[in-house]
C-alpha cells in the first residue's frame, strides 16, 4: 500500500471495535518505526504507556474516581469500548523553542503510529480528554512534574464495512500562497 494511499484512507477509529486483544509485541513493533519521526537534536522526548486489554479493568477501576460520581458511568462505558490505550507522554523542556519542538515531534511520532497501525489493520483514534490535564489521573498514569500527556490513543481492532467515510478535504490550492 503506498504511503499516499495510508495518508488518505486512514480514519480514527472511535467504536464498534473487536473484542480481539492488542498483543503488546504489536504496539512495540509500531511504535519502533514511528520514533523515526523527525525530532530536533534526536532529543526523543516521548514514552509510552500501554494499557492491555488485560489490564484495562484496574485502569477503568483506578481511573473512575478522578470524574464525579455522576460522570463514572458514563466513563466506564468510553472506557470500555477500545480494546487497549497508548498513552503518549511527552517530556516538557522549559524552554518555549525546545518544547515547541518535542511537541512537534511527537506529534508527528504519534500520526506515524497511526498509519503504522491502519496499514496493519488496528483501529486508533487520538484523544486529547479533560482527564490528560487532570492531576489525579496523572497520579493513576504515573505522569511525572514535567511530563505532559500529548496523546490517549484508543487501540482496537475493527471490520472494515465500519471504517467511516472521509469528510471533505479543502484543496491546499485554495490555501496556497506564493511570498513575493
Amino acid at each position: 500500500m503506498s504511503i499516499s494511499k495510508v495518508i488518505r484512507e486512514r480514519r480514527s477509529i472511535k467504536k464498534d471495535y473487536k473484542a480481539d486483544a492488542v498483543p503488546e509485541e504489536l504496539v512495540l513493533e509500531l511504535l519502533n518505526d514511528a520514533v523515526y519521526a523527525p525530532n530536533h537534536g534526536l532529543r526523543e522526548p516521548w514514552r509510552f504507556l500501554f494499557i492491555s486489554t488485560e489490564s484495562k479493568e484496574t485502569f477503568i477501576e483506578r481511573m473512575l474516581p478522578v470524574y464525579a460520581p455522576e460522570q463514572r458511568e458514563t466513563r466506564r462505558q468510553l472506557f470500555s469500548e477500545p480494546a487497549a490505550f497508548l498513552i503518549v507522554i511527552m517530556k516538557e523542556d522549559p524552554r518555549q523553542k525546545q518544547w515547541e519542538e518535542d511537541f512537534s515531534a511527537t506529534c508527528a511520532m504519534i500520526q506515524n503510529f497511526q498509519l503504522l497501525a491502519w496499514e496493519r489493520g488496528l483501529g486508533v483514534v487520538w484523544k486529547t480528554n479533560p482527564h490528560n490535564w487532570d492531576p489525579k489521573a496523572h497520579q493513576v498514569m504515573g505522569v511525572q512534574p514535567g511530563e505532559k500527556i500529548v496523546g490517549f490513543l484508543h487501540l482496537g481492532f475493527f471490520e472494515p464495512e465500519t471504517t467511516p467515510k472521509a469528510g471533505p478535504r479543502t484543496p491546499a490550492e485554495n490555501k496556497f500562497t506564493r511570498f513575493a
